[in-house]
């Protein structure tokens, strides 16, 4: 009998993470993938991501709208209280052997609690980094919850191990969105000028990109979300007093992201920058082809700290938001401040060509991994705490 494997898709970057786990759980011949997608993955205001899903031929069984508008904390707590809530129905519907919950955005604890209640496994990807933010929390919270741990690298094993974890529930499989950036490494040179605009409008004067250019992605703190307007300015307006061509990205729907948003929008009003051009979404694929290209990544995502270590892209980490997540050499950290970040993306941009890729988040096989992994496993439901 083939093992039913659920996993839900809460945003953009989640997809990003997982794609080629759904792939190799879609291929494998012992496993049967029933996809969900939830929470900002099936907004048109964030992208619709589940659209670029679909074009990629993967079927979403399922979908949960959980997400209450507002961008506070308090919204934050009240969607994932709906994402167990409809969850908990589809997992009870369709009884799945295991549920993959992704790394650490607020909402996929909706996917742990909720398969933790009806004694079904749960898969956690990416757990034992470290960083600020609710993640976090969050991330930690899901590796308790969890049977099944596929962590990056042998830190993140050794953090699931201190917190208790059975050794045997624990696999460095690397991370599987480092299968993505192996894939478009090897065929880069599709992406170019005319490509980017034909697909994705976006707003702005155009920017060449067969050109020297930056990218710019930064979303807010939930612990700082206060902060969340002023931090974004200070990162827009050191960009634009070095007059660097930009590709600026909209942030995802933190506590905050509303402020981070207004930040942008008052940019492109106010000073109508001639170098700017501002995107709402890309396929995984087409978002690294075009770091790729970059000169340079600015803000706090952590594609900084995971992806671009292997594609050797330079990045001006700024603020809190990856604090205490291991960093390959192409990372040059910036507090809030304009004066701090414009030096830091000076030392960027001085350095010529690329950094040497990094295995520090895996060798582009996860995918694979994972799933022979999955058919393999028998993961108990009672847990120990082990010494």
């Amino acid at each position: 009998m083939m093992k039913k494997i659920a996993i839900v898709v809460t945003s953009r970057a989640s997809y990003a993470r997982i794609k080629t786990v759904l792939k190799a759980v879609r291929e494998h011949e012992d496993l049967e993938l029933y996809l969900i997608g939830a929470a900002s993955l099936v907004l048109q205001k964030f992208g619709n991501a589940a659209d670029v899903m679909e074009k990629d031929g993967f079927i979403i069984n399922e979908k949960v709208y959980m997400i209450i508008e507002g961008e506070n904390p308090t919204t934050m707590a009240k969607s994932v209280g709906i994402g167990v809530m409809d969850l908990a129905t589809i997992f009870d519907n369709y009884r799945p052997d295991i549920v993959i919950s992704i790394a650490d955005r607020f909402e996929t604890i909706s996917t742990a609690i909720a398969a933790s209640y009806l004694n079904i496994p749960v898969a956690h990807v990416q757990g034992g980094e470290i960083s600020g933010s609710i993640d976090e929390k969050v991330r930690h919270a899901v590796t308790k919850l969890s049977s099944l741990h596929f962590v990056s690298n042998s830190a993140c094993a050794r953090r699931v191990r201190m917190m208790g974890e059975d050794e045997e529930s624990i696999f460095i499989t690397g991370c599987p969105s480092i299968d993505l950036a192996a894939q478009m490494k090897e065929h880069f040179g599709y992406m170019n000028t005319d490509y980017l605009y034909s697909r994705y409008a976006g707003t702005g004067n155009r920017v060449d990109i067969d050109k020297d250019f930056v990218m710019v992605m930064q979303h807010p703190v939930t612990t700082e979300f206060n902060e969340a307007y002023n931090q974004m300015q200070e990162t827009l307006m050191a960009v634009y007093e070095m007059k660097l061509p930009a590709i600026v990205l909209w942030p995802n729907i933190d506590a905050g992201s509303d402020m981070t948003s207004k930040a942008i929008r008052i940019l492109r009003e106010k000073y109508r920058p001639e170098n700017f051009h501002f995107f709402l979404n890309f396929s995984a694929e087409d978002f690294l082809s075009l770091l790729l290209k970059s000169r340079c990544l600015i803000g706090n995502s952590s594609v900084g700290i995971r992806e671009c270590s292997y594609l050797g892209v330079p990045v001006v980490n700024i603020g809190s938001r990856q604090q205490g997540r291991e960093r390959a050499e192409n990372v040059i950290d910036a507090g809030y401040q304009r004066k701090g970040i414009i030096a830091a993306i000076q030392k960027q941009l001085d350095i010529k060509g690329r950094y040497e890729s990094s295995l520090l988040y895996g060798d582009g096989k996860a995918g694979n991994r994972i799933a022979d992994i999955l058919s393999a496993a028998r993961p108990k439901i009672e847990k120990r705490f082990k010494e």
